[in-house]
């Protein structure tokens, strides 16, 4: 995937949702992983032609765990004028250590999220911009109906009252395997991911189970796509 056709889903994103307004400050949930790269790249060129005006932040936060290197991601955010801060925390040693968490993902995630929240508004952010792409969206939903018995997703866009922040995902139509072939084309660096749960978690079951699915019934993401955008789950009506 080029640039341009990058930057066409995430501009077609950002409108279809309303997700920057004019004056935003939004930053930038960077783990170093090829879709929080992708995003990063893609807002900075989005910044430089789109009618509304708006700033960027980039923020790392790291888990405490060994093996993390974010050199790369420094040197990228350098070359491309976009301020970089790194939220050192004890996540890992955490949940992995101190809580031996089973299934850690959710609370890592709440916990990673809650730090990037957090540096988001010091640096007087008012929106946060999340790497998922159109292949989370679906996993998302299936993740909620066979763990938690309901029908759910997160929202392109959502409202985190507490802190008066937005999140914003703009990278919601690109699909997985057009992120990687971006970043590789690119010659981009990413951060190998230090996490001890990566590749056994239940993410990466669902993957696997929509891929072996998907042998059997055509352009079927694109049909589950189609029906959340179409469902009436809080935030993906474009008229609401």
């Amino acid at each position: 995937m080029k640039l341009q056709k990058l930057l066409s889903y995430v501009r077609r994103a950002v409108d279809d949702y309303h997700m920057i307004e004019e004056g935003d400050k939004i930053a930038i949930g960077v783990s170093g992983g090829k879709d929080s790269l992708c995003l990063l790249i893609a807002l900075k060129h989005l910044q430089r032609f789109y009618p509304k005006h708006f700033e960027l932040e980039a923020i790392t936060v790291s888990l405490g765990l060994p093996g993390a290197s974010y050199d790369d991601v420094q040197a990228l955010c350098d070359e491309l004028g976009v301020h970089y801060s790194v939220v050192h925390t004890d996540i890992g040693q955490i949940i992995f250590e101190e809580r031996k968490e089973k299934n850690p993902c959710s609370l890592c995630a709440k916990m990673r999220k809650g730090a990037l929240n957090d540096m988001a508004e010091k640096l007087g952010c008012n929106k946060v911009a999340l790497g998922h792409n159109k292949d989370d969206v679906v996993e998302t939903f299936f993740m909620s109906l066979f763990y938690e018995g309901r029908m759910n997703c997160f929202a392109p866009v959502s409202y985190l009252d507490r802190k008066k922040l937005y999140s914003i995902r703009p990278l919601m139509y690109v699909p997985e395997w057009e992120a990687k072939s971006f970043i590789h084309k690119s010659d981009i660096h990413i951060v190998k991911n230090p996490c001890l749960a990566d590749g056994n978690t239940k993410r990466q079951e669902t993957k696997e189970f929509l891929a072996e699915i998907s042998k059997n019934y055509d352009n079927l993401q694109e049909k589950v796509f189609g029906a959340i955008k179409r469902s009436p789950l809080k935030g993906w009506n474009r008229e609401e």
